[in-house]
């Protein structure tokens, strides 16, 4: 039997042929004739703002028939008889028997290292009780060792899980006593949820007896800050439960820090798992925009030396400035002529030291590269320092709490960052003013610095981020979805109590110049502004944010405007369906400087593909947002996607 030869450069090694392929190259109308590769190492990216921006045109993408794709770069584009040429023998085909086919997704506020995460804990999914928290333990307990740690997944229903107490039949959570009839012999700790999850504090953690004593904690501990509060039993003996009034926990790193955390090969085997996840729903790529510790940064490469990465991975460093600046205080002898004299000059020093890596823009591994720092300002100085002494262990986060620095030291490092060509990263809207400090001293229009996470972006922003060439990435599945209501109740009296200042002054508020825009000044067009947004030429990008993992939510939430009671948020603010697909492709590809790359269906572009169920430029408004992967094209590889993903007891 004769092997088939390999198939020339000009020739494909995967042909998709029978479906519909949505290009998002910014095109329009139907793809009648074949578009080849000329260039083997690059695509026809324009590189530019408007080649993201989608502006008001409904249709921004070719639609062809097949796809034609030679090692892991798109070779054609076309329809189905002028690609069949390219076929040979040894070329794999796919038939897609009309299904739709369109690049692979970004999700440009990922936290994709939690998703995995979860899975590594025993589960509390379904308990109704505390009998069945109970039962779940003692499964825990029958087969593990005495003496060794049981760490526990919270108590609720992911992935918000909300009110837990009001779900177990007692209206209470369990105590130290409950877990001790079950594990006298065993430290246990249920940890708490990460609080974005749910947006609402409490953070409730429980610890039985065994584990308290080992964490040394008895009835004379105080808390090490005010958030935290013990629980006590009658006798005054703390109980074993720790309620947090914030979003972020700090038992786990202070209190109950005796507890094991996420080890190195959990954080690795859970970024496989969570990939997987992510393919699934249609995204081949994250940018970690709120920054990355060492421990997250050190399993990304781990996965991809490993070969087992599925989604390219952009990471922004999260650093730990403080510990940092006091290792270097102590390290400097007293009277050394370079020792640092300030905590400003502490952290422009270790951005000089790092700054080979942090200006990166494309690194030298296909699959995870570093691409510039998080900064934030810090509005919670002692709970994060607390977060922070528990380094290396980060815990659900996956980011340094000791990333926050007071304003005035983050001023004078962001300046430093603009002079040497760092890109920066943010979500926070009091990070606005510096950002333009800094472009004042030296000019970031081209360095795509970052804000994200905006639920409100005033005509007034809008024209600063324009002016400083910002990339926004938005969070729908929260100020959308989520929280929309609120936040249009919350525009909505802003609107009346302008309009009552209008009437007593005489004036009235034109809420900033737009550049581009076309909307009124109803302040509740400034919630996730998207139209505002895209008139004005700003690059944007979806993120998820974890909350849950699809970027169809977000595409849907962009398209229909409604909070989920159904009502409207901002439907001013809407874009087409076409849009939304091009902000989660190309607008992604912006966001980590690879439009040139990836980001649309494009001869020469890396072959990172989805093949869907339906076709999100048609399906019913409703399905939008559950839109999921049959297959994938990864690097040229054809890949069967994971059924989607259910929380279930493991």
């Amino acid at each position: 039997m004769t092997t088939p030869l390999a198939p020339r450069p000009d020739q494909a090694t995967l042909l998709l042929y029978g479906g519909t392929v949505i290009t998002c190259d910014g095109g329009s109308g139907s793809g009648s004739a074949i578009h080849r590769s000329t260039d083997r190492g690059a695509g026809s990216g324009t590189g530019s703002k408007t080649g993201i921006s989608t502006g008001n045109t409904g249709n921004t993408a070719t639609i062809a028939q097949a796809v034609a794709i030679h090692g892991n770069r798109i070779l054609a584009v076309g329809r189905d008889d002028d690609l069949a040429a390219l076929a040979t023998p040894a070329t794999q085909r796919v038939h897609l028997a009309g299904r739709t086919v369109m690049p692979g997704m970004t999700d440009g506020h990922a936290h994709l290292d939690r998703e995995g995460l979860r899975k590594h804990l025993p589960s509390l999914q379904g308990a109704r009780c505390i009998d069945d928290i109970l039962d779940r333990i003692a499964q825990e307990v029958r087969r593990t060792p005495p003496g060794t740690w049981i760490v526990t997944q919270p108590i609720g229903e992911p992935p918000e899980y909300p009110d837990p107490a009001a779900g177990l039949r007692e209206g209470r959570y369990p105590t130290r006593h409950d877990l001790d009839r079950v594990s006298p012999d065993h430290p246990v700790y249920i940890r708490p949820i990460w609080g974005y999850w749910r947006n609402r504090a409490p953070l409730v953690s429980i610890a039985n007896t065994l584990a308290l004593r080992l964490a040394g904690i008895d009835r004379h501990t105080v808390p090490p800050s005010p958030d935290i509060t013990l629980g006590r039993d009658a006798q005054g003996d703390p109980d074993g439960t720790f309620s947090e009034s914030t979003l972020v926990p700090i038992v786990e790193h202070t209190l109950m820090r005796v507890a094991p955390g996420f080890s190195a090969a959990q954080r690795a085997s859970g970024l496989r798992r969570a990939m997987r996840a992510y393919n699934a729903v249609g995204t081949t790529a994250v940018f970690e925009g709120h920054g990355v510790a060492g421990e997250v940064i050190a399993a990304y490469r781990d996965v991809a030396d490993q070969r087992a990465a599925t989604v390219r991975a952009t990471l922004t460093f999260s650093p730990r400035w403080r510990i940092e600046a006091s290792e270097a205080s102590e390290a400097s002898p007293a009277g050394e002529r370079n020792a640092p004299s300030t905590a400003a000059d502490t952290a422009i020093e270790l951005l000089r030291d790092w700054r080979t890596w942090l200006r990166r823009r494309h690194g030298d591994h296909p699959w995870v590269r570093l691409q510039g720092l998080y900064a934030e300002i810090d509005a919670d100085p002692l709970n994060n320092q607390l977060r922070a002494a528990n380094h290396p262990c980060t815990g659900w986060a996956g980011f340094q709490a000791g990333a926050a620095l007071p304003a005035s030291v983050l001023q004078a490092l962001l300046i430093e960052a603009a002079r040497e060509g760092i890109r920066v990263c943010g979500i926070w809207p009091t990070l606005l003013p510096l950002f333009q400090a800094a472009h004042r001293v030296h000019p970031i229009h081209d360095l795509r610095w970052v804000l994200g996470h905006q639920p409100v972006l005033t005509g007034e922003m809008i024209a600063i981020v324009h002016d400083l060439g910002l990339v926004i990435t938005t969070h729908t599945n929260r100020h959308i979805h989520k929280d929309g209501d609120a936040w249009v109740e919350k525009r909505r009296n802003l609107s009346r109590n302008d309009g009552a200042m209008a009437g007593s002054t005489g004036s009235s508020n034109t809420r900033g110049s737009i550049p581009g825009t076309r909307d009124t000044s109803d302040p509740i067009n400034d919630i996730v502004p998207l139209r505002r947004l895209l008139d004005a030429g700003i690059p944007v990008a979806f993120g998820s944010d974890n909350l849950p993992v699809s970027l169809f939510g977000p595409i849907s939430h962009a398209v229909l405007r409604q909070s989920r009671t159904g009502n409207p948020v901002a439907p001013n603010q809407a874009i087409t369906r076409a849009e939304a697909l091009t902000i989660a492709t190309m607008g992604g590809a912006w966001l980590t400087h690879d439009e040139s790359v990836r980001g649309s269906i494009t001869p020469g572009k890396l072959a990172d593909l989805v093949l869907l169920n339906d076709n999100p430029l048609t399906c019913p408004p409703e399905a939008l947002a559950g839109l999921r992967a049959d297959q994938l094209i990864i690097d040229g590889r054809l890949h069967a996607a994971d059924p989607p993903q259910e929380f279930s007891h493991d």
